[in-house]
């Protein structure tokens, strides 16, 4: 198979997106033949159909649509490649990508990124930030596609190198009328006797919730399963049941809610966020700088 060219795959997109070769030509400014041949060429090569043409205009097959797919996917990197590199040419130094799980991002991972950026030495690093469930994210990590990640550490980081990070408390929300309000802490199991707010199943804190109980010999009975720390609190104040929910996130909402915060005892409920890259030695030195930062961030925190 001879390469193929990005103008092809972008033109074979356009085409795709209009499924009409006279109205992609249109907006590619060119002709519709010349799109054909590219198209046919391209079919040529691979050895498959990848258009089902027909009066109305045209599909992709089943082969076309696999090729879509991945025709977006190099596009849009290629796209990322220039836009990178090109800002060098603007005086930006490094641009670094980083991924990190819900707890993170609500705690305190963007202040750090804000306190890192607003070093002189790093005002011309861009650092980009997005949330991903810790599982998916050390699966990124691993296979090259994310360069940073953030995480709680019991998830499996085999293959990867970590830096400790911040550490975080859980606790049990619940409304100001509620039985546990009044404790001053109170125990996991204690609260399997109340129906509880939870996050997704895909998340780590889900995971561990659910071991937690077995190991007490009971069941969770969930109310409501939300997508986020937000939503978790405005349950809670509307009584519809008790979460388990990070301190440091709860504070902004005790105040502003009204609903009680009572510290978890058990040892598990003190919880460790790492750094995790593949290998330290082969980050940009823009994502290098970002990583010592956040450790010493957590440093001068336990300090």
């Amino acid at each position: 198979m001879r390469d193929i060219d990005l103008k092809t795959l972008r033109l074979y997109v356009t085409v795709c997106e209009h499924q009409n070769i006279a109205r992609a030509a249109q907006e590619a400014h060119i002709e519709p033949s010349a799109i054909s041949k590219r198209i046919a060429q391209l079919e040529t090569s691979l050895g498959v159909p990848l258009l089902a043409r027909s009066r109305r205009g045209v599909e992709p097959t089943a082969a076309g649509l696999a090729l879509l797919e991945h025709a977006r996917s190099v596009l849009f990197t290629m796209e990322r490649i220039a836009s990178d590199v090109a800002a060098f040419g603007g005086g930006l130094k490094g641009r670094v990508s980083i991924c990190a799980s819900a707890s993170a991002i609500a705690e305190a991972l963007l202040d750090d990124i804000a306190s890192f950026m607003r070093e002189p030495s790093n005002q011309n690093i861009k650092v980009d930030v997005e949330e991903r469930l810790s599982q998916d994210l050390v699966r990124q990590l691993r296979e090259g596609v994310a360069s940073v990640g953030v995480c709680w550490d019991s998830v499996d980081l085999r293959g990867l190198q970590h830096r400790p990070y911040r550490r975080d408390r859980l606790a049990l929300a619940v409304h100001s009328t509620h039985p546990l309000a009044r404790r001053r802490r109170v125990s996991f199991e204690e609260s399997l006797d109340y129906e509880h707010v939870g996050l997704p199943p895909a998340t780590a804190v889900h995971t561990m919730l659910q071991r937690a109980a077995a190991q007490a010999g009971k069941t969770m009975s969930y109310r409501v399963i939300v997508s986020s720390f937000d939503a978790a609190f405005r349950v809670v104040a509307a009584d519809l049941g008790v979460s388990v929910v990070p301190m440091e996130v709860a504070a902004t909402y005790r105040q502003a809610l009204g609903i009680g915060i009572v510290p978890l005892t058990d040892e598990w409920a003190q919880r460790r966020f790492v750094v995790c890259f593949r290998d330290f030695d082969n980050l940009q030195p823009a994502a290098q700088r970002l990583v010592e930062h956040l450790r010493q961030r957590a440093v001068t925190k336990a300090d």
